[in-house]
């Protein structure tokens, strides 16, 4: 078989080589992959500056990237048959509830290798059906941009209750939650999908006026606010919110983001760190901002819970699957590269231009 390995030493530098194809064991599956959807993570993990996870082990040499959709061709498991198509859990042993530090050793990509590969044995336990009305394509999408998306909005409910007031689950009858994104990469667009389909009020932030554009008229998104136009966008994101602030921010910039996003969140509303585009370090304050107030008393002002994503268990992933075949969403893929160009796939993640998710095409 045909597969990718990087050495973590850069994007020029991936290797596209052979392998012998895998047998799986007791209790394992053998998936033939379909197709790979690619996440920033990858690259990073390609250009060797993964490195925030301490509890994640060193790597000199794996084969990249965590999100796949793919068909079951020889099964050792009672749980999975052959024929079944299955999508990839980020991290295998995250089943349940919170992660632990050690789920962090399952991940695929790093510590594991990953799925930009023809064929790769799974445990049962660490895949999940994929919706029968998606293609391979749309459904490599879901694994950590949707259900990071998904855990954004709804991980501080109980399993089986999420937000959606289109339905029978009303929210509880309390005033519509309004999501704040940031960006139109794979979570913020996998996030206005699902906050669209519940019936929440909605908020994207973007540098390009056509993007913004195609998530109002594309995607229902309630406002887009261009971040060149205004820098300063917390005030905008109040203007539109009635001075009250959003409720729940997917706060994927980081360093030049986190202080706007304290800024226009909602009393007692969560901020989701996921990403960190702007930079990993805060930059040294401007002339006249040398008393900024620090990240604890910013979180005290607004009653406001900060909080790490790390993904989701098999179980909300589930529930998000069910939720999505309700609504019949469609992940938005914005380009579809052929498996020899993967390289070049990673590359244009890379530039940021894309809307939505880039997927690599492994089988043909």
């Amino acid at each position: 078989m045909k597969q990718w390995i990087t050495a973590l030493d850069g994007l020029d530098k991936l290797q596209f080589g052979e392998a012998e194809r895998p047998s799986p064991k007791d209790g394992e599956v053998l998936v033939k992959i379909e197709a790979v959807s690619l996440n920033y993570r990858d690259t990073e993990v390609i250009m060797g500056l993964y490195v925030h996870h301490k509890s994640i082990g060193a790597a000199t040499s794996l084969v990249p990237c965590s999100d796949m959709c793919g068909t079951v061709v020889e099964s050792k498991s009672s749980d999975l048959a052959e024929g079944t198509r299955v999508m990839s859990i980020f991290n295998q042993t995250h089943q349940t509830g919170k992660p632990k530090e050690s789920d962090m050793a399952s991940g695929l990509g790093l510590p594991l290798n990953g799925v930009l590969t023809e064929y790769r044995v799974f445990p049962a336990s660490g895949l999940v059906a994929a919706p029968a009305y998606m293609t391979p394509e749309e459904a490599s999408c879901l694994p950590i941009a949707a259900v990071t998306a998904w855990m954004s909005i709804n991980s501080l409910r109980p399993l089986g209750e999420p937000l959606d007031y289109t339905g029978d689950k009303s929210g509880g009858g309390a005033e519509r939650e309004t999501v704040l994104l940031q960006g139109t990469g794979g979570v913020s667009i996998s996030g206005l999908q699902i906050a669209a389909a519940a019936g929440l009020r909605t908020i994207i932030t973007s540098s390009s006026d056509d993007k913004l554009a195609r998530a109002r008229d594309e995607l229902g998104a309630d406002v887009g606010i261009n971040y060149r136009t205004h820098w300063e966008w917390q005030e905008p994101v109040l203007q539109a919110t009635g001075g009250r602030g959003a409720d729940v921010i997917l706060e994927t910039g980081g360093a030049q983001t986190l202080r706007r996003s304290f800024d226009c969140v909602a009393f007692g509303g969560v901020i989701n760190c996921i990403g960190y585009l702007s930079g990993k370090q805060e930059a040294a304050p401007a002339p006249g901002e040398e008393n900024r107030l620090n990240v604890n008393v910013l979180a005290l002002r607004r009653n406001a819970t900060l909080r790490g994503i790390i993904n989701g268990p098999r179980d909300r992933f589930e529930e998000m699957v069910a939720f999505y075949a309700r609504h019949r969403i469609r992940p938005v893929v914005d380009r579809v590269f052929p498996f020899d160009k993967a390289d070049e796939a990673l590359k244009y993640l890379h530039s940021g231009g894309h809307f939505g998710k880039v997927v690599v095409k492994v089988a043909a």
